[in-house]
């Protein structure tokens, strides 16, 4: 790293779903709050989205706005809503785009916060350019963070109670050969991203720390975090080598947004186009 860590805001709930916009607005959510935010360079916060809980995971739309998740999909634009899938599920974490603008999501079956033995596992849907939905894969226990190769060709995918990160190959239009990419012990892989070097920058909930993995699962480059609940991260700036990492709320802070500096550019994130 070529920073250090600087502390941006404090005092939220779960923070989720960050993402920077071209005029390094930095957009999250607060998931047990509600509401969408975003905070401008100056540190001057905004609600972009008032009230709308549960929401792991946004993109920007090409033509504005936000596809957010929650309890299903939907694209808000100036005040205005437009539901993209609702299939009934009790809710939608993490999602992410590829390069033609489809958007992938992983589905809740079950209430993330409960602890029951018992939980329904949920899967990865694809929303296509024409409105339709397609399941991708099912089995995925408790969906987390979701991001491409800088070749577009590997899809890695967070399940956080088996404690993995899958990888799985694009094929066209399919997803094969779904495998392990890394299991954690002692921590929670939540929201990732990946770099252009198809590094993988995975957050470890209960592990307090950001880790960087090798395209081979090798673990490289890791960040301490004063919160142990660290719930994902982004890059932004113009050169996407700002490393926005924010928190679950795990100290007396509450949920944090912090910002350091990587020596490694991360890949911009596709515009959604749904």
């Amino acid at each position: 790293m070529s920073g250090d860590l600087e502390l941006l805001s404090s005092g939220w709930g779960l923070i989720e779903g960050p993402r920077v916009d071209e005029n390094d607005n930095l957009y999250f959510s607060d998931v047990p709050n509600g509401g969408v935010r975003l905070r401008k360079p100056s540190g001057e916060i905004d609600v972009v989205i008032p009230k709308r809980r549960g929401v792991g995971g946004m993109v920007f739309h090409e033509d504005g706005g936000l596809v957010v998740g929650g309890r299903n999909i939907q694209l808000v634009k100036d005040g205005d809503s437009r539901i993209l899938f609702d299939p009934g599920f009790p809710g939608f974490n993490d999602l992410h785009t590829d390069a033609v603008g489809r958007v992938y999501v992983g589905s809740l079956r079950s209430d993330p916060f409960s602890d029951a033995k018992e939980r329904q596992a949920g899967e990865l849907w694809r929303l296509e350019l024409n409105g339709d939905a397609t399941e991708i894969y099912g089995g995925v226990q408790l969906t987390n963070g979701i991001g491409f190769s800088p070749d577009g060709m590997t899809l890695y995918h967070s399940d956080s109670i088996p404690g993995r990160v899958w990888m799985s190959d694009v094929e066209g239009d399919s997803l094969v050969n779904k495998r392990s990419f890394i299991e954690e012990r002692g921590a929670v892989p939540d929201g990732l991203a990946v770099d252009i070097q198809g590094g993988v920058w995975v957050a470890l909930a209960e592990g307090g720390r950001v880790q960087r993995y090798l395209p081979d699962g090798t673990p490289d480059v890791s960040i301490s975090i004063p919160d142990p609940m660290v719930t994902s991260l982004c890059f932004g700036g113009s050169d996407m080598r700002d490393l926005y990492v924010v928190t679950g709320g795990a100290t007396d802070l509450g949920g944090c947004i912090y910002k350091t500096r990587s020596e490694i550019a991360g890949l911009p994130t596709p515009k959604a186009k749904v």
